[in-house]
């Protein structure tokens, strides 16, 4: 029997929210709970094990692991500390294993230690040590360092954006470790790494120009010498040093092959790079066209603020639009989400039916000024419900259902991720039922809103994750890189990796 080790550690943090992630904000799966909690789910764990499920010769071990249960700021120490000796502690424990799967994310980050993954990767390999296959599997947001890529036989990365293929990637993963263990791949990786920072539209991989250099790295990973291959955006609001775009091109010992995709698909990259930016409308402006929609066609108009999205890393508590749809006089049946801990407090204590006046909005990050706003507290809940692509639980803690004339507020005392309509739908909220919704997601599957949306408009506003890239700050990450400076320049050079 050969026992194949299964870890997880995964978070997505912005460097520009204020709020540090404690230990609270992650899902903690000990040993003995890790399968359990995966197999039910659409998660790369349990992609991976119905892989590993259908070989007899196989042992699986579980390690430790750790989920951030939504993007926040920076991991504090303590909480980094905990996380990381509880996976390495997991790995020691297991004892003789022949190979690893690990499932990261890559875009992680905590006082003192700024690449987590490289970190735990090294460490595991003085457990394991060099002969042992590790493969691990990222999301496309991940930022990948050169330690990443020193101590993974393979890595394979997301292929959409929206996700939708975090199961599939793990039964890639899983596929590929089996090849090295059964000793049918010596992988070699090219890593391209691109001085470039993308947001907007064309990262959509099903309509933009980004899908189209990502299905070239399928194709690769497809072909009789391909292993995996993918191409990793980072995350821009993830301060760190070697926040950057990469290519990644994995073969079975074929370096030619690598290096030349590699290189080749990141010259056409960097060649899209303008195309790949967000096209945003100022606030006044953006809430001006939605009053004018309004009166002209009716429907839905959407208005995206992205710069607050929590799937990203903001805290979700802007109401940077709320107020300007106010100060306007917009009059559409208006639908908005927004984490606001005190002002769900005050309306558990005034009861369901009560008639309330709070303010909302600002609670967390400074940059928001609350606004006092007076209606009825509609309904309240424990905030507990699955997400409806993956399944998983999510926890907003107590939240309340606030109208307020016509904007429907749901408030969070927690912040979940918005990039699907989870917390609406939990909350008897539909979003086709309202003239306009504020949208906290840079980009939701279609279906969810931009193909039945009357008006679509993104929404240049203040935030932690704003695609404005240049408003953020940035002062860890190399520079030169686009478009935070002007005349970058850029040859496709690839590093070659190899065990």
């Amino acid at each position: 029997m050969k026992r194949i080790l299964i870890a997880e550690c995964a978070q997505e943090i912005a460097s520009f929210n204020p709020n540090l992630s404690e230990l609270e904000s992650f899902r903690l799966s000990t040993p003995a709970e890790l399968f359990p909690e995966h197999r039910p789910l659409r998660t790369s764990i349990a992609g991976a094990l119905t892989i590993f499920d259908g070989r007899k010769d196989i042992e699986l071990v579980p390690g430790f692991g750790a989920s951030s249960i939504t993007s926040g700021g920076l991991t504090s120490k303590s909480a980094w500390e905990f996380i990381s000796k509880s996976i390495l502690d997991s790995i020691r424990a297991a004892g003789k294993v022949d190979a690893i799967y690990f499932s990261l994310h890559g875009s992680m980050g905590a006082q003192g230690q700024l690449d987590p993954e490289g970190f735990l990767l090294e460490e595991t390999r003085k457990i394991v040590g060099e002969e042992i296959p590790i493969v691990a599997s990222f999301d496309l947001h991940g930022v990948i360092t050169d330690k990443i890529l020193r101590h993974c036989n393979a890595i394979t990365v997301y292929h959409t954006y929206p996700h939708i293929d975090l199961y599939e990637t793990g039964e890639r993963s899983a596929r590929l470790l089996l090849k090295i263990l059964d000793g049918e791949a010596k992988p070699v990786t090219a890593r391209v790494r691109i001085p470039a920072l993308v947001r907007g539209d064309e990262l959509k991989t099903k309509t933009g120009c980004f899908g189209e250099r990502v299905s070239e790295t399928v194709a690769i990973e497809n072909s009789p010498q391909g292993l995996s291959g993918g191409i990793f955006i980072g995350n821009p609001f993830t301060d760190v040093p070697d926040l950057a775009s990469n290519v990644i091109v994995c073969t079975n010992g074929d370096e030619k092959l690598a290096k030349e995709s590699a290189e080749r698909i990141a010259a056409d990259f960097w060649r899209d790079r303008e195309k790949m930016q967000a096209f945003l409308t100022p606030v006044k402006d953006a809430v001006r066209k939605a009053c004018d929609a309004h009166a002209s066609k009716g429907g839905t108009t959407i208005l995206v603020d992205a710069a607050d999205a929590t799937s990203s890393g903001a805290c979700g508590d802007s109401n940077v639009v709320l107020a300007e749809l106010m100060a306007q006089g917009f009059k559409g049946r208006t639908l908005v989400a927004i984490t606001d801990a005190p002002a769900v407090a005050v309306a558990f204590k005034a009861g369901v039916g009560a008639r309330i006046t709070t303010k909302v909005g600002g609670a967390m990050d400074p940059r928001y000024t609350p606004i006092e706003v007076s209606g009825t507290v509609h309904m309240l809940s424990d905030g507990e419900f699955n997400n409806e692509i993956e399944g998983e639980p999510w926890h907003a803690g107590n939240c309340a259902v606030f109208k307020a004339d016509n904007f429907t507020i749901i408030l969070m005392s927690k912040p979940v991720s918005l990039h699907n309509r989870s917390l609406l739908y939990a909350h008897g909220q539909d979003p086709k039922k309202f003239d306009l919704v504020i949208v906290k997601s840079p980009h939701c599957q279609d279906h969810m809103y931009l193909t039945w949306a009357t008006t679509y408009i993104n929404v240049d506003a203040p935030g932690a994750t704003s695609a404005n890239l240049r408003s953020l700050g940035h002062t860890i990450c190399h520079r030169p890189v686009f478009p935070l400076d002007d005349g970058v320049e850029f040859t496709p050079k690839a590093v070659i990796y190899s065990r």
